[in-house]
């Protein structure tokens, strides 16, 4: 079975080595034709803590790391144009 691969924006990085990542997917609904955009959000491994809200990312599936965190940080495909306060007082 091949292992399964999503992209989406990072919501949250507040936890250590852990990302949230959210997904959009879009459906037609059945009945009325409209389309509807569904979200849903994953926790995701992140080793380096490198990610920033706002980055745009690829996770993978893996094996249960924690209660919810299943999933892996692959790569980063879009840094985020934020500044990070933080890092200007330095």
């Amino acid at each position: 079975m091949p292992i399964k691969e999503r992209s989406g924006v990072v919501i949250s990085n507040k936890m250590e080595k852990t990302i949230v990542v959210s997904i959009e997917n879009r459906i037609t609904h059945k009945k009325y034709g409209k389309v509807i955009a569904k979200t849903k959000k994953y926790k995701a491994h992140d080793e380096q803590n490198e990610c920033q809200i706002g980055d745009i990312v690829t996770i993978i599936e893996t094996r249960p790391l924690s209660k919810t965190k299943r999933w892996n940080l692959k790569l980063i495909k879009q840094k985020s144009s934020r500044i990070n306060i933080s890092s200007l007082g330095e």
